[in-house]
């Protein structure tokens, strides 16, 4: 995440701290990072973006296993972090130029750790099996009535002002992993990277169809399949939205 600090002064309450800041360029997402406050309530211009609480959260984050009886305390992360840090700020609220940020502290905090930044997605996954549920394959079944079942479909999607750059992983067929480290299994269509390629680079978003004859063959014949597919997404000029 890209942050851009927000230098705050307080009022002549102790506890109410008031600032302007200009909107970071660009299309992304953002948000407000109170991490470095206690508890308390935040508005930018006069918009409510709710209370907040960076209570610490506490457990045992050293070892996991999910072995034997359920507990809550298992396999517990984020220890000795805040229980929430970023609070969600819709871009259409801001302004150009001189947005009014204005916090009440409950329990206080340091203001100069009060930043605005930037979700920045430089990459999606996706893992669909090839007889994937869909609701419109529920109502064809529900109906009685004689129709093509629908196939179900891979959807990759970037972030605003961003496209699909490259294809980093893509099998049809039994892959293994999860995002970040897809394997191929011992079955993989050949095709899959070219087709995944061409259908979607150069998009911000694409929606491929999964099937034997859009992948040019079946791999495992009498094998349920499935599509796991990773994409780099980068800012490009010029960028096609309009699925496959």
């Amino acid at each position: 995440m890209d942050a851009s600090f927000i230098s705050c002064t307080k009022t002549a309450a102790a506890d109410m701290v008031q600032a302007y800041f200009n909107a970071p360029e660009g299309a992304e997402p953002l948000a407000l990072d109170m991490g470095s406050m206690g508890k308390g309530q935040v508005w930018i211009n006069g918009q409510s973006i709710g209370r907040y609480w960076t209570v610490t959260a506490n457990g045992g984050c050293s070892r996991c296993s999910y072995a034997g009886t359920f507990r809550q305390p298992k396999c517990q992360v984020g220890c000795g972090q805040p229980t929430q840090r970023w609070y969600h700020v819709p871009r259409s609220w801001l302004k150009p130029t001189q947005n009014l940020l204005v916090v009440f502290e409950e329990i206080g905090g340091d203001a100069s750790g009060i930043s605005i930044v930037k979700r920045s997605v430089s990459g999606v996954c996706a893992v669909v099996s090839e007889y994937h549920p869909s609701i419109e394959n529920w109502r064809v079944e529900s109906s009685g009535k004689a129709e093509d079942m629908h196939k179900p479909k891979v959807h990759l999607h970037c972030a605003p002002g961003q496209s699909i750059m490259s294809i980093k992983f893509a099998s049809f067929g039994t892959p293994a992993g999860t995002c970040g480290s897809f394997q191929q299994g011992t079955c993989h269509s050949p095709n899959s990277h070219a087709i995944l390629e061409k259908k979607c680079v150069g998009r911000e978003r694409c929606s491929v169809t999964i099937s034997t004859s859009n992948f040019k063959g079946d791999p495992c014949p009498n094998v349920l399949k499935r599509v796991a597919v990773e994409a780099i997404c980068a800012p490009k000029a010029g960028i096609t939205s309009k699925p496959n």
